[in-house]
């Protein structure tokens, strides 16, 4: 294996104007037009801010990326880490070749298969067959290289009876499955994967590890791979990349840049109130969350709950603009970011009712006992209008502690495996 970096990148920037393509105006396409003729920067580039979310922008522009500057030797699988907003898939799509970086070089040797978002690369008309040989085409094979490896594909999809159908009336885990079959196996020489396979079933994901892991081990192929699962990140990667605001604040063992990553954005509250620090994370135009907190079932506040009893999440918020249908949702992680479950509040008998006047709203959530298991679990709030737009999202905010109180353990005293631990209803009779 050569000691030459398969993918090199120095200095990369990428700047967008906020809410138009291009500078937006005459004024400015003419001063950036001369400056270039004259041989200067363009002007545009030294203005803007820094993409953070939770403030609101000074600036026409921003940058998605600045000064990221990494190598990837051959047959390395490296995971990218960071919040969402860090600026992860930006990358991957300079790195795809779908976007030109603003500043800076990329450097790759080799053929390039990405799998970024849901259907990329594939037509909705055409069938999975079609697309199969469509895909093959891009990526520079010829239709014989594609043929040898159509049934391999198709096996590993796990989608013969559908191969004659097209894509446009697969479910998202069909066209996951497809997708990541054909740029697994049509051999790429550098394979980049967005958070994608988070769509697929429990079974797909080990499959699809799996098949990163022997590409790269056994193919001497890259990885390049994108995941909130840092449990995914670590049993698959050897080295990382932690991504903060469009910046690389950290690199290197795998290990050590997923601690990094959790205890940056660990969650230590059980309790969270407004006020003039968070103001901007829990604030929009139309609503504020003026407290978030748990209790138990005699509205006392809790800390830590016992997985045996029933708990609640308390929610009040105070509604500024009135014409909005507001509805809640959860979702809910382990603290090694580990995806539980989300919960819209479509069980409430106000979810269909009338629009949200002005006013205080309390909104509660019942965490029913025997659901978690003995961890610890983040918790995300999400204000919807209508249940389809966001209004307010505020990610990872509070964290509750469940213990274990020892009961319906019968003899078992091992460990109790598992995100969550509910009791199932069973039956067992004689047969006659």
């Amino acid at each position: 294996m050569s000691n030459k970096p398969i993918i090199k990148v120095e200095n990369i920037g990428k700047q967008y104007r906020l809410g138009t393509v291009g500078t937006g105006s005459f004024a400015h396409d003419v001063n950036r037009w001369w400056q270039g003729i004259r041989g200067k920067e363009d002007p545009y580039q030294k203005v803007g801010e820094v993409n953070d979310r939770t403030m609101v922008g000074g600036s026409e522009y921003v940058w998605a990326l600045q000064d990221i500057n990494f190598e990837v030797q051959q047959g390395e699988i490296l995971g990218i880490v960071g919040k969402n907003g860090a600026g992860k898939s930006t990358l991957l799509k300079l790195l795809s070749r779908v976007t030109a970086p603003t500043t800076g070089k990329i450097i790759c040797h080799g053929r390039i298969a990405s799998l970024l978002e849901v259907g990329t690369g594939f037509h909705p008309e055409l069938t999975g067959r079609e697309n199969i040989y469509l895909n093959g085409a891009i990526l520079g094979m010829t239709k014989k290289e594609i043929a040898s490896k159509f049934d391999e594909i198709v096996d590993f999809a796990g989608c013969q009876k559908y191969i004659e159908t097209p894509v446009k009336r697969y479910s998202s885990g069909m066209y996951v499955r497809l997708a990541f079959a054909v740029a697994a196996h049509l051999e790429p020489d550098i394979l980049i994967v967005d958070e994608v396979l988070a769509v697929g079933d429990a079974e797909f994901q080990k499959k699809a590890i799996g098949k990163m892991q022997d590409v790269s081990k056994n193919s001497g192929r890259t990885v390049l791979f994108v995941s909130h699962n840092m449990a995914a990140v670590k049993s698959l990667c050897t080295r990382g990349v932690l991504m903060e605001q469009g910046k690389v604040v950290f690199s290197g063992n795998v290990d050590d840049v997923v601690n990094k990553y959790l205890s940056n954005y660990s969650v230590t509250d059980s309790f969270i109130k407004l006020n003039e620090n968070n103001k901007d994370l829990l604030c929009c135009d139309i609503v504020c969350v003026e407290e978030i907190f748990f209790e138990d079932i005699n509205e006392n506040k809790l800390a830590v709950s016992s997985i045996s009893d029933d708990s609640f999440i308390v929610i009040k918020y105070n509604v500024k603009k009135s014409g909005y249908h507001l509805n809640l949702s959860l979702s809910i992680y382990s603290e090694d970011e580990e995806y539980v479950l989300s919960s819209p509040s479509i069980t409430d008998e106000n979810w269909f009712r009338k629009k949200h006047d002005l006013g205080n709203y309390t909104a509660k959530c019942k965490l029913p006992k025997h659901m978690f298991n003995d961890k610890s679990y983040v918790f995300s709030v999400l204000l919807v209008d209508s249940g389809t737009k966001v209004i307010l999202e505020i990610e990872r905010i509070i964290k509750m502690d469940f213990y274990d109180d020892g009961i319906n353990r019968s003899s078992y005293f091992g460990k109790w495996n598992g995100l969550v631990r509910p009791i199932l209803e069973w039956n067992t009779e004689k047969e006659s």
